[in-house]
């Protein structure tokens, strides 16, 4: 195999939390008597999607005029999403069976996300994620710059003393993949979205993880 280490991006890689962060978007506009179209929330979903919490609710309040300042809309959107997660998540169908081949080969892998340290205690809560990755969980609170900016793959790859050009990514959002990719490492583009274009840089798409051969990588 070429690959020596595999590392995950969460929300929407490994995790399903595509419908948590709509109703905590439209629930933040609602309360502000916004009501979108559905091609209205197409657009604004897609142009978050990849981005850090920081930059969708700059994202909303430039759009939308919204009085409030970010760090006020982030402590809104982040309470009721963690509502919501509470409620129930779920992994990405395929992600344990997938991890569990990975992990019969002695691959190290780890989670390099653009959630707060927030969300990911939530999500492990939730899931148990810890019990698969132990302490390779890596969030934006541990750099600087969010996705795409390679630096939170860069940092993973470093803690698990692992080159990045050894390190096999997998991403489900174009700025994951940008970030990735000027990390130096190989990624694959994970069709979660439903909406291919966002991964069109990826080395590989697939759209399932049945689909991904660990020997032939």
């Amino acid at each position: 195999m070429k690959f020596k280490a595999i590392i995950f991006d969460m929300d929407g890689t490994i995790v399903d939390t595509e419908t948590i962060w709509k109703n905590a978007t439209k629930y933040l506009l609602e309360r502000r008597q916004i009501i979108l179209t559905p091609e209205e929330e197409y657009n604004l979903l897609q142009s978050f999607h990849g981005q850090s919490m920081r930059d969708c609710c700059f994202i909303l309040r430039s759009t939308y005029n919204l009085e409030e300042s970010v760090c006020e809309l982030i402590q809104e959107k982040q309470a009721y999403a963690d509502q919501l997660y509470h409620q129930g998540i779920k992994f990405v169908d395929g992600f344990l069976p997938f991890f569990e081949r990975a992990k019969a080969i002695n691959l190290p892998m780890a989670i390099a996300t653009n959630a707060s340290h927030t969300t990911l205690s939530i999500t492990d809560k939730a899931l148990g994620l810890q019990g698969l990755f132990g302490p390779h969980m890596y969030c934006l609170n541990q750099v600087t710059r969010p996705k795409p900016h390679p630096e939170i793959y860069l940092y993973a790859a470093d803690r698990i003393a692992i080159d990045p050009e050894q390190c096999m990514a997998i991403e489900d959002s174009a700025h994951g993949i940008s970030a990735a990719k000027a990390a130096g490492m190989f990624c694959i583009g994970i069709n979660t979205s439903g909406n291919p274009e966002q991964l069109a840089q990826a080395d590989i798409i697939i759209d399932h993880y049945d689909q991904l051969e660990l020997d032939a990588l």
